[in-house]
């Protein structure tokens, strides 16, 4: 199946004015992400991205994420909370921060997952680290460390890292039975990165894709 995409068709797409939440006419669309909220526009690689749900009620599941079950371990179910002091959110959260990302608020969505998975299609507006760059039990070296760090906004003096700038993180990966994006928050959480800005979102592309959100190719 492709990627997630808006399925509605010019004129319908012509005839929206979308407001901060994109529900101004929410009535034209038969797919809502709320009952007020037709849509969300963010930004990705500098393009403006509508998010929806598509609009085709005969879509089914991305075939990548419609195995019930994978061999745990490694692929076992995460428990709701990841990390102590770290939120865990859901799709509309998500849709929220991306929107205050968009508007310049110190906020990024982190795709946690490998390059492979990454490359497959990700949500609007994530920058993709893999958690190999960010977990030392899993490769990542001071460097790789260091640059991921300084890309959430974090300064490393004389003393360490500084996170009193850092962004709001919003971590995810592939779904409820990945651990890709939890050793990600480990691992930054070793070096001193605050809890309270870190969000986890468990469902991941799993649930994104259940619920038909659109979705872009890096």
């Amino acid at each position: 199946m492709k990627l997630i995409q808006l399925v509605t068709s010019v004129a319908l797409i012509g005839s929206m004015t979308l407001g901060a939440y994109g529900s101004a006419n929410a009535a034209d669309v038969t797919v809502k992400i709320t009952p007020k909220m037709a849509a969300a526009k963010v930004k990705h690689d500098g393009k403006t991205i509508t998010v929806m749900r598509n609009q085709n009620q005969e879509n089914t599941i991305n075939p990548d994420f419609a195995k019930t079950s994978r061999k745990c371990p490694p692929f076992c179910i995460r428990p709701f909370n990841t990390a102590k002091g770290v939120e865990t959110i859901g799709e509309l959260e998500v849709i929220e921060y991306a929107k205050q990302m968009s508007d310049g608020k110190k906020v990024m969505l982190v795709d946690n997952r490998t390059p492979d998975w990454h490359a497959k299609g990700t949500i609007p507006g994530a920058v993709n680290v893999p958690f190999t760059r960010i977990n030392r039990s899993k490769g990542a070296d001071d460097l790789s460390f260091a640059e991921a760090l300084e890309l959430f906004g974090a300064t490393e003096g004389a003393k360490g890292w500084d996170f009193s700038k850092a962004k709001t993180l919003v971590m995810f990966c592939n779904g409820m039975w990945c651990g890709q994006s939890p050793l990600g928050i480990e691992g930054i959480m070793d070096l001193g990165y605050p809890a309270d800005k870190i969000k986890w979102y468990r469902g991941g592309m799993q649930s994104w894709e259940i619920v038909g959100l659109t979705t872009v190719k890096p």
